[in-house]
């Protein structure tokens, strides 16, 4: 008999777990609905081509593609042997796959922009809470299948909406009490200016590849990764007294000035950067201009932002996003500009479960446990808590009458807050006792004052 099993990087939730999932998820989604934000959902498949091209070499070999249908028809069999010959020399074959599962949720809204634009008002904000995959190697805080949560604003080219974004996630993280984390900022453009300074724009995609890496493999190791691209010992000089840049944010912005200054993507790059600072400022909102944070995925235009979890925890980022000014042009409709961020709920989950972050009553489901005496005391009993439950107070009552220790172990494990006693004894003074499980307290009261108690 086979074992039964889960693939690597795939995870079942039990309901503890689910139900503190979803503490982070409703506050994530209170935030979002605050700010005036609407939600979406799109497929969990998209066609191939929507997603090949977006997400830069590495990315799209971390796209799960799903085998079309009728593989095992004889008469095709030949054909099907070629197309998966195409597919391990790295090539794609239509007649082998046509979809994937989605790899995040950007690309898959700016589809959805792309073939609703017509139809839609905009500035359009958007929030979308849903599953992504990704064929990754499964480790600590990576997982093949996992939940996004996005905010994006599509169809405006303020900066308001990057410090309204940022907002969301200092608000976020401050009432999930992840007080430790550290938002950092920087500007694609400051990248695309130190890519001409090194006296090619192309090597853009390199650069950024390689300093995405620096917080996980170090500078030694991004100078090696950049020397094995084709970076000369001049250009490593550069690049090296970019990264280097310290001190307060105004000074690492003086630092790329007198660096990249002459670029005029480093001068648009740095006034974006200072107006975001100034209105952040004004909020008490306190962020950290990074010159080294890349985000290598190539769609990004404008400003990028990471959220790093707390050092203790050594997680990496929580989340991220930046500004995509022509996402939708890889569909077809240009000059469609857009900025968004995302949450990366499972790590986040996994940080307040490690520093014990989480509310008791995160995982509190019934409120209000009733318990078994017997088949005429049960029938009170069961009216009474239908009472309840139309007050909105969970409750339920045990399904037979067996030990009361065995029915109050049954209340421990659910984490139920209050037992209800209503016993021959109870009956009979039409009262009931009502226990409280966290202090071991009770007393007795009326059975028509039980809807209006305080539990």
């Amino acid at each position: 008999m086979t074992q039964p099993s889960l693939p690597k990087g795939f995870r079942d939730f039990g309901p503890d777990i689910v139900r503190k999932r979803n503490y982070i998820l409703n506050t994530i989604r209170n935030a979002f609905e605050l700010h005036g934000f609407q939600p979406l959902e799109t497929p969990a498949m998209e066609n191939l081509d929507t997603l090949l091209g977006k997400y830069g070499e590495e990315g799209d070999r971390l796209i799960f593609k799903v085998l079309n249908n009728g593989l095992g028809n004889k008469d095709k069999e030949a054909q099907s042997r070629k197309d998966f010959e195409k597919i391990l020399a790295g090539k794609n074959s239509t007649g082998i796959t046509e979809r994937a599962l989605k790899y995040d949720l950007t690309i898959p809204f700016a589809r959805y922009v792309a073939m609703h634009h017509q139809q839609m008002y905009f500035p359009f904000k958007r929030y979308q809470i849903q599953p992504v995959w990704r064929a990754d190697r499964p480790q600590k805080g990576r997982y093949r299948e996992f939940y996004q949560c996005d905010a994006d604003v599509v169809g405006s080219r303020a900066l308001l909406n990057e410090i309204e974004l940022i907002e969301i996630y200092h608000d976020v993280f401050n009432q999930l009490g992840l007080s430790g984390t550290t938002i950092k900022f920087n500007h694609r453009q400051l990248l695309v200016a130190l890519a001409k300074k090194l006296g090619n724009v192309n090597l853009l995609t390199t650069v950024t590849t390689a300093i995405d890496k620096l917080e996980k493999i170090g500078l030694n190791k991004v100078k090696k990764e950049l020397t094995e691209h084709g970076i000369n010992e001049q250009q490593l000089a550069i690049v090296e007294q970019y990264l280097q840049l310290s001190g307060s944010n105004e000074d690492k912005m003086a630092g790329v000035k007198k660096l990249l200054g002459e670029q005029e993507n480093a001068q648009n790059g740095l006034e974006e950067i200072g107006t975001i600072l100034k209105g952040l400022y004004a909020e008490n909102i306190s962020i950290s201009f990074d010159q080294t944070l890349a985000r290598g995925l190539n769609y990004y235009t404008g400003t990028i932002v990471e959220v790093s979890a707390p050092e203790e925890t050594k997680m990496g980022s929580l989340g991220g996003g930046g500004r995509y000014d022509d996402l939708t042009g890889l569909f077809g409709v240009p000059d469609i500009p857009g900025v968004g961020i995302s949450f990366g709920v499972d790590r986040i989950y996994d940080v307040m479960e490690a520093l014990d972050l989480f509310p008791s009553d995160a995982v509190e489901s019934t409120k209000v446990l009733f318990l078994n005496f017997g088949e005429e005391e049960s029938k009170i009993a069961y009216a009474v808590c239908r009472q309840l439950r139309q007050n909105g107070i969970s409750s339920e009552l045990f399904h037979e009458p067996i030990k009361m220790d065995k029915q109050l172990k049954y209340a421990d494990k659910k984490n139920i807050a209050y037992a209800v006693l209503m016993g021959a004894q109870e009956l009979a003074t039409k009262t009931c006792t009502i226990k409280n499980l966290r202090s071991r307290q009770q007393e007795t009261i009326p059975l028509t004052a039980l809807a209006d108690y305080p539990f």
